[in-house]
């Protein structure tokens, strides 16, 4: 699609900024549109999640406000399960690193992703139905959110903040509570991996456009604010059922249709 670089930058910015936090995987429908916009960097594709992750950090003032008290033994327990699942991450992310592991490009993987991941959003929403869970966080969640990062980080179409919701869930934890410790670990988790990568690249050297970037970045962090400011008020009345509907859908349609 041969459109001005400054609408591929808003499109893409739009995407990023809607999906980053709902759980239908940012980095698959980024691929799936640069099927029909011009294909841009893994550069690209991870600063633009930064814009995203800065915008909503307004709409958890309370969290860090706690998290500033940290002489407290609530705020110290909390920043001990988020360093625990950032750290989990950051290990195996350094691993891949060394690997020199590349997000797969095809669709055909990021429509499976969406398939099985929404058939799991469903078995999990009905296995827990009428189930208590907990309004707290735990260990035991704070680690296997660690590890459901690495999940979505392997397979694009995983959805970081959906696989780390649904395990979080499965461990006992509340959808509220579970969707918000899933965003509070996503931003250093995000924050961390943009630095590097701008990092790496300024090294190295790169031919990126960044006026191009840097309008990408803020208009995923205006979507992204009002995004996440609608699905927090949306998980307290709603289950995440309807997302689940909605990945196999799409993951069906891109089997067909491409």
């Amino acid at each position: 699609m041969d459109l001005p670089l400054w609408a591929n930058a808003v499109i893409l910015g739009v995407i990023e900024g809607l999906t980053e936090f709902l759980p239908v995987s940012s980095t698959g429908h980024l691929l799936i549109a640069e099927n029909w916009l011009p294909r841009q960097s893994d550069l690209f594709n991870v600063v633009i999640q930064s814009g995203a992750v800065l915008a909503v950090l307004p709409l958890f003032r309370e969290r860090i406000a706690q998290l500033l008290r940290w002489r407290e033994p609530a705020s110290q327990k909390l920043w001990a399960l988020i360093f625990a699942a950032f750290g989990i991450t950051a290990v195996g992310g350094l691993l891949l690193e060394k690997l020199h592991f590349r997000l797969p490009e095809a669709i055909r993987p990021v429509a499976w992703a969406l398939i099985i991941g929404g058939i799991i959003f469903l078995l999990v929403e009905r296995l827990l139905e009428k189930k208590k869970l907990a309004a707290e966080h735990s260990w035991f969640s704070a680690i296997v959110v660690g590890f459901s990062q690495l999940i979505a980080a392997i397979f694009p179409g995983a959805s970081r903040s959906g696989t780390t919701i649904m395990a979080s869930m499965l461990t006992g934890t509340s959808r509220v509570t579970a969707t918000e410790f899933s965003f509070l670990v996503g931003i250093p988790t995000l924050l961390a991996a943009s630095g590097l990568k701008i990092l790496k690249e300024l090294r190295h050297g790169t031919n990126e456009n960044w006026s191009m970037l840097l309008l990408a970045t803020l208009v995923a962090g205006v979507v992204s604010f009002v995004t996440v400011k609608w699905l927090l008020r949306f998980v307290q009345t709603h289950s995440f059922a309807g997302f689940g509907v909605y990945r196999i859908i799409v993951g069906v349609a891109l089997l067909v249709f491409l």
